[in-house]
């Protein structure tokens, strides 16, 4: 198949972590042609979708893990699988992408499929599962937020469409700097901001469940660094294998058919103690811990799944 992978510059990236790097290995490996390019390349013309970049070859070599061929202009439809995996933040730029690639359907496979990537912001997809997360409350208004505090005492303040742990606070009941953190928010961003009952269970960690078409294949669990919160590796949240419980199952069989109905074939959750605290479907990460830990091939079982719809 020819597939292009449209993704954040390839230069940079932990080739020992990242997982766009290893769907494009596993794609090579399978003799898929791949073709590369960034996203501010991507362009609508007179009817077509279209980008510029280069065709790719990639290695298990750091430094040297890619190659690029000479930059051409081409036309995504003529691709079988084109891939939406650049990082967030979930802003109007990163919307527009979707609504491009969007257009490719039917002839292209997109994944995940962009209209539903769109309409399941990671923090918002969870509201269809109320019974399965924490307390929550999603506002703009002080008044609101302080409420919510009020109710619960100790709370998590993020921004709606963060990622990557940037931006998130643990306010214990004691902490007076809400209304403070809340006018920084409220300058820069018209977004709303979402606040969750801390759940002290995360110094355990935050486990990380991937799922393919709808089924989890495994988990990797999160350990939050000392005097830390937030588990995020890239604040320096350390992964552990861990295994799959009872509870992350039942989690799973409720929200598995949704995804695998509306083209998500990729998608990491988020759970802490026995709540689901976010369904991330814009650029899941965790293949190849999941591989170290377990032994797990994902990259491998995800193809299978583009294979099979593309059949």
């Amino acid at each position: 198949m020819k597939v292009a992978f449209q993704m954040d510059p390839i230069a940079p990236i932990n080739i020992g972590a990242d997982s766009t790097f290893r769907l494009a290995l596993e794609a090579q490996d399978r003799g898929h042609e791949l073709f590369y390019y960034t996203p501010e390349r991507l362009a609508y013309e007179e009817g077509r979708v279209t980008a510029r970049g280069w065709p790719l070859r990639v290695q298990r070599v750091q430094g040297d893990h890619f190659t690029l061929g000479e930059e051409c202009h081409v036309d995504l439809g003529a691709f079988d699988v084109v891939w939406l995996r650049q990082d967030p933040p979930f802003d109007m730029f990163y919307i527009t992408t979707t609504h491009l690639l969007q257009r490719l359907s039917p002839g292209t496979l997109v994944v995940n499929d962009p209209f539903w990537v769109r309409n399941f912001p990671e923090k918002l997809l969870i509201l269809d599962f109320p019974d399965l997360m924490p307390p929550t409350a999603i506002a703009r208004d002080i008044g609101t937020i302080r409420d919510f505090r009020g109710r619960h005492g100790d709370v998590i303040l993020k921004p709606l469409y963060g990622n990557g742990g940037a931006g998130v606070f643990h306010l214990p009941e004691s902490d007076r700097n809400l209304a403070s953190l809340h006018e920084m928010f409220t300058g820069f961003s018209r977004e709303p901001l979402i606040v969750q009952k801390y759940l002290p269970a995360v110094s355990r960690g935050d486990k990380r469940v991937i799922l393919v078409d709808g089924v989890p294949i495994g988990a990797i669990n999160r350990v939050p660094a000392q005097g830390e919160t937030r588990s995020n590796m890239h604040v320096g949240g350390r992964a552990e294998k861990v295994a799959l419980t009872a509870r992350d199952r039942e989690i799973c069989d409720r929200i598995g058919p949704l995804l695998r109905e509306k083209g998500q074939v990729f998608v990491g959750i988020d759970v802490i103690g026995d709540y689901l605290t976010e369904i991330n479907v814009t650029s899941p990460t965790g293949l190849q811990e999941l591989e170290r830990f377990d032994g797990t091939n994902g990259a491998g079982l995800i193809w299978d799944a583009i294979e099979a719809r593309r059949r």
